[in-house]
């Protein structure tokens, strides 16, 4: 965003306007949603202040009852910020809890993106002191690091937030996340030009990252055509990959073959009666399904067990260079071996590791997307590192943050599911990170259509809803894919 306002400004628009659409944004959004009362705007001595002043001059204009507090002194005021104070023209009160006397609703506009440390001493205080009332955050609620979504000490959670621009990444991952209220991002006036200088890689995950790439039906395609995915299954979980073969099979897979020890191939069967099921009872066997030249995707680990087969099945589906999904047991299983992993992949592969599993193969600090982004350097994995705001990372840089997934979705076998669906996608012929992508979205959009009771065999069931209304807004859009 710094580069952003630098660049808007060289091309013409001077800082103070940007501080004054800023500050109008948020006050069209706050009397959109609530009338005149008491307020209190809190404002720190950086940009983020600078909005404030707007904020509380605008709410005093429109009849409002307003009472500024500043934070420290108007001495080294940025002239953007000197000039929208004088505008405001007083009183700046003292800086402190007593400011939130009668104040039914505070706009908080401390500290934004450049805050780096904790929050502490005064500051604290005011900021602890607004439970209870209607905040509104300007651009973050203060203390949140835009970057991480860390939690710097401490900070309020507001019912609106207002940024500017774009969303950070600290609007999306947690917890920050979970302290913004209602998210809007308001137009203030930088041009959409200054993307190609600032060349972002990082995005919210939505359909507009990968729609174009989503297979597209052919009239005269057959069942390989569609894409042949095979599934390694256990004797002693055979659900989960059952569930994985669900998820593939709705997903759009054209052919989903289980291979599994014979004691799992009768409850395959009967419970994934559109599947193919090989039984295979050793690696060699199960280098005979994946050598097949029609397999567009190979998943193994769910249910599979910490055991020396799966750690072979990986290493078969290497050899023959098929796309790879790594999941739950088949990651654990390198935990002491990873080396051997990194460098046995061949073929492009994802890997779908929660925190704990991801813990067992990398040892990064930092933010959830500095360490997936590291991770799949490492690795040279995709990398869904997952959670209610799943990361998806290619060792490119790459990142995208997924964030309609709902609570529901932790709940055993969830995981199977995505893991198939990913495969899917891959089989039928999308690219790693963007199949990946896609399948996260669609995941946490299926359990969102589905509500409260989910259960992980409810997901594969509304896959065709979520196919079906991405088509419906593609069309619309001209996009003609499926």
């Amino acid at each position: 965003m710094a580069t952003a306002d630098k660049v808007a400004i060289s091309s013409g628009i001077s800082g103070g306007t940007l501080m004054a659409n800023a500050g109008q944004a948020v006050v069209d959004e706050i009397t959109a949603r609530w009338g005149p009362q008491q307020t209190t705007v809190l404002c720190g001595p950086g940009n983020n202040g600078g909005d404030g002043f707007v904020i509380a001059r605008l709410l005093r204009e429109r009849g409002w009852s307003v009472r500024l507090g500043l934070l420290g002194s108007s001495n080294g005021f940025a002239s953007d910020v000197q000039g929208h104070a004088e505008l405001w023209g007083g009183p700046d009160e003292k800086f402190s809890v007593d400011l939130l006397k009668d104040a039914t609703l505070v706009v908080d506009a401390i500290f934004g993106a450049g805050l780096s440390r904790p929050i502490e001493g005064l500051a604290l205080d005011v900021l602890k002191a607004l439970e209870g009332r209607t905040c509104v955050a300007v651009d973050v609620p203060s203390g949140v690091d835009v970057d991480t979504g860390a939690i710097h000490g401490y900070a309020p959670t507001a019912d609106l937030t207002v940024t500017f621009f774009r969303k950070k990444p600290g609007h999306l991952l947690l917890p920050g996340r979970n302290l913004c209220g209602e998210l809007i991002v308001a137009d203030i006036g930088i041009p959409e030009t200054v993307l190609e200088t600032i060349s972002p890689n990082v995005a919210e995950n939505s359909p507009a990252l990968w729609f174009s790439s989503m297979p597209i039906l052919d009239p005269c395609d057959h069942k390989f055509c569609r894409g042949y995915a095979v599934i390694a299954g256990s004797a002693e979980m055979p659900g989960a990959a059952i569930l994985a073969a669900a998820g593939a099979r709705r997903a759009g897979a054209g052919m989903v073959c289980l291979a599994v020890p014979r004691e799992a191939a009768a409850i395959c069967r009967l419970a994934s009666q559109g599947a193919v099921v090989r039984v295979v009872r050793d690696t060699g066997t199960f280098e005979a399904v994946v050598e097949d030249s029609r397999v567009g995707a190979v998943l193994v680990g769910p249910g599979l067990g910490v055991t020396v087969s799966a750690r072979e099945r990986v290493l078969a589906a290497f050899k023959h260079g098929r796309p790879l999904i790594l999941d739950a047991d088949a990651i654990t299983v390198f935990e002491n071996n990873r080396d051997l992993l990194f460098s046995s992949a061949s073929c492009p592969y994802v890997m779908t590791p929660h925190e704990g599993e991801f813990k067992r193969l990398f040892d990064f600090d930092g933010d959830k997307v500095s360490r997936a982004r590291s991770a799949a350097n490492e690795s040279g994995a995709i990398i869904v590192l997952k959670g209610a705001d799943t990361v998806i990372a290619a060792p490119d840089g790459r990142a995208f943050i997924n964030c309609n997934a709902p609570p529901t979705l932790a709940t055993s076998g969830s995981g199977d599911v995505l893991a198939g669906i990913v495969t899917s996608l891959i089989a039928q012929g999308m690219e790693p990170f963007e199949a990946a992508a896609a399948g996260v979205w669609m995941h946490g959009q299926a359990a969102k259509e589905f509500g409260l009771g989910l259960i992980a065999e409810d997901l594969p069931e509304i896959i065709p809803k979520v196919l079906n209304d991405l088509k419906i807004e593609g069309d619309q859009a001209g996009g003609k894919r499926v």
